[in-house]
């Protein structure tokens, strides 16, 4: 198996039919678009003390051992999962260890388990997360509880996505995972690693924040939240094509040789990409970059709708699914092209060129994939890797022809695979 082959499918239960079984209803057609797994965001029950909105954020856990009641119970959680393994399809839930609800049942039961500040109250180290109160790592008996309730779940699911992973000590992770192989071979592990400056913030606070690179020591994916201040900037106009491609090449120095980076143009807590980049033509070009790129795929819930809100995680927010998917014919493209070896083994390189556009190939032996993506969606002639002749676009079927090493790009998304 090799995850930058794949592609990862989010569910935010609630905004996404808001049940289990609706989930369930709608799997044959997530497998049909050819995605390797599905992550379910928090499925337990939400804490209702200094809860945010009608519904309260699904990162504040009341109970890590149980389902939250209005998805549905614990046999229809387990029904789901036998369906999707069923289908081919893994399925991934959240782990939110970094806190809880002020009252969950952990906090009940283990008060020693908590973070208390200077004045003896329960508390936290994030102001802005008001809703819950913060674990107290320096507890190993906090650990084996975790790790146990780890366990538990690993009975049903092939992996988990860790919240702010950074946020909790390195040993922690790389005893979870030595435990968790036990009783799930080969679980996937996913770390929803953060951005430098706010790693830089933790530290000056004297609180634990672990970089990329400490987090692949235990972890099998990280977010690439590393640059996604350059894919802002030049998203905003900030910064141009030049310096988003740089700091993109630096990965391939920064981190180990196989490392594998989550790639997603949008997830429940950044802006979607039909909001950012409403000209189709733009977003056919950001979702195909996103794909070519090294690194697992990421789909959030709507996106093949292009869904233009970021559903709310407080307040019953659905998300819009009328009539045909305006994206699922490109996506299904995507998703199988990424299936191909070059796109996981390949040499990988990219270069930014005039007219906003990104060049990028993948090589492998003989056999090459050439990208075309232009970021403005823009006309204009693109000088290509490859000798003079006629070449098939992967992505529409249409013929294309490079004359004096270059291809007129017509602004939409160009994929060549030679041998």
């Amino acid at each position: 198996m090799q995850l930058r082959n794949m592609t990862l499918y989010s569910i935010f239960v609630r905004n996404f039919g808001g049940t289990f079984k609706a989930v369930e209803a709608d799997l044959p057609r997530i497998r049909d678009l050819g995605v390797y797994a599905i992550w379910l965001l928090p499925i337990h029950p939400v804490g209702t003390e200094k809860r945010k909105g009608s519904l309260g954020s699904p990162y504040a856990i009341k109970d890590y051992r149980a389902v939250n009641p209005e998805f549905g119970t614990m046999d229809d959680f387990t029904h789901l999962c036998e369906t999707a393994h069923a289908l081919g399809l893994k399925v991934m839930i959240d782990v939110v260890y970094h806190h809880t609800s002020p009252d969950s049942v952990l906090r009940k039961a283990h008060p020693e388990y908590f973070y208390r500040k200077s004045d003896g109250t329960f508390g936290n180290h994030v102001g802005d997360w008001s809703d819950v109160i913060d674990l107290d790592f320096d507890n190993r008996a906090l650990w084996d509880e975790l790790i146990d309730t780890l366990c538990f779940w690993a009975r049903y699911v092939d992996g988990f996505r860790c919240d702010v992973a950074p946020l909790i000590p390195l040993g922690f992770w790389l005893e979870a995972r030595k435990r968790v192989e036990a009783v799930r071979p080969r679980c996937i592990w996913l770390a929803e690693s953060v951005e430098h400056e706010f790693i830089r913030y933790l530290r000056s606070e004297g609180l634990v924040a672990l970089s990329d690179s400490e987090l692949y020591q235990a972890f099998d994916i990280c977010y690439d939240y590393d640059i996604y201040e350059d894919y802002i900037a030049y998203a905003e106009g900030k910064i141009p094509l030049s310096a988003y491609v740089k700091a993109i090449e630096r990965q391939e120095s920064t981190y180990p040789a196989d490392y594998v980076k989550l790639r997603c143009t949008e997830n429940h807590d950044r802006p979607r990409t039909a909001a950012l980049f409403p000209d189709p033509v733009v977003r056919e070009n950001r979702l195909a970059w996103n794909f070519f790129q090294k690194g697992l795929a990421l789909l959030y819930c709507g996106q093949e709708w292009a869904a233009d809100r970021t559903p709310s995680l407080f307040d019953p927010d659905p998300v819009p699914r009328d009539g045909e998917p305006m994206h699922e014919a490109l996506l299904k493209k995507l998703i199988a092209m990424k299936k191909d070896p070059l796109f996981s083994d390949g040499v990988y390189t990219l270069e930014a060129r005039e007219n906003d556009v990104i060049v990028s190939t993948r090589t492998l032996g003989d056999r090459k994939a050439v990208g075309v993506f232009s970021m403005h969606g823009e006309a204009a002639p693109v000088a290509v890797p490859l000798a003079d002749g006629t070449y098939t676009d992967l992505l529409s079927g249409a013929a294309y022809a490079v004359q004096s090493g270059a291809v007129m790009s017509e602004g939409r998304p160009l994929v060549f695979l030679i041998g």
